[in-house]
């Protein structure tokens, strides 16, 4: 029996009116099984938009972006002013350069005899550093001619092929006439100098040649015998008018 049932059989017992009396409370029933979900309603109307949020901290540095592209010239800008004059400067003389042999000199030697009797002897290459200058040459070693009666050699300068012109060739000659003893094998050591104007700057070819004196056949000539031979060169201010 229930307990509901078991208080109604008490009052139907006593004959209490049952609208007279209130029972206790009863137990709390069973939670009932969930209803199917509803039909979605309308969709609402939009929000109004919200405030901004704080502003946020700085971040990292991103990596550094390759180089551009290099930009065209740009214009010419307008001349800047005048700048202010400058003293005077101390005077100089600016003529012709002043030099010496220790500034632009060459030697050139050799130890071998040749016996040839015209052309070219021995060359030596010489760079001239100045238009308005000279150079000084000489030769240094053992000449001679042999067994001839009336016979002259004549050796000399050349400067890129060509004898000097301004003032005039650099030579000197030998000659030799019979006398009592018939045949002259001198050897002799010579000297021949001089300088040369006119003479553009940059390479030049400075030869010693051997050949016939003007009016005489070739003779027997030899250069250098037994001994070192030499030609200097040296770059040097024209001489004084």
């Amino acid at each position: 029996m229930s307990p509901f049932q078991l208080i109604l059989s008490v009052i139907r017992r006593y004959n209490y009116p049952s609208s007279c009396y209130r029972g206790p409370p009863g137990y709390n029933g069973v939670n009932g099984l969930p209803g199917k979900p509803g039909i979605p309603g309308n969709q609402g109307a939009p929000g109004r938009d919200g405030r901004d949020g704080s502003k946020g901290s700085p971040g990292n540095a991103g990596p550094k972006g390759p180089a551009g592209v290099k930009g065209g010239k740009g214009e010419r800008g307008n001349p800047g002013p005048a700048g202010q004059k400058g003293s005077p400067g101390a005077s100089c003389d600016c003529g012709t350069p002043v030099l010496s042999s220790h500034m632009n000199w060459k030697e050139c030697s050799w130890f071998k005899g040749d016996g040839r009797d015209s052309g070219e002897i021995y060359h030596c290459d010489f760079v001239k550093k100045y238009t308005d200058t000279a150079l000084h040459v000489y030769f240094s070693g053992n000449l001679r001619i042999h067994n001839c009666d009336n016979c002259c050699s004549r050796w000399y300068f050349r400067f890129n092929g060509a004898e000097c012109g301004s003032p005039g060739s650099i030579d000197g000659a030998f000659y030799m006439r019979f006398g009592r003893n018939p045949v002259k094998n001198l050897h002799r050591h010579r000297h021949i100098e001089g300088h040369c104007n006119n003479i553009h700057k940059g390479k030049i070819r400075v030869g010693f040649w051997v050949g016939a004196c003007p009016g005489h056949p070739a003779s027997d000539a030899y250069t250098g015998w037994n001994s070192r031979t030499r030609i200097f060169i040296e770059e040097v201010a024209k001489a004084q008018q």
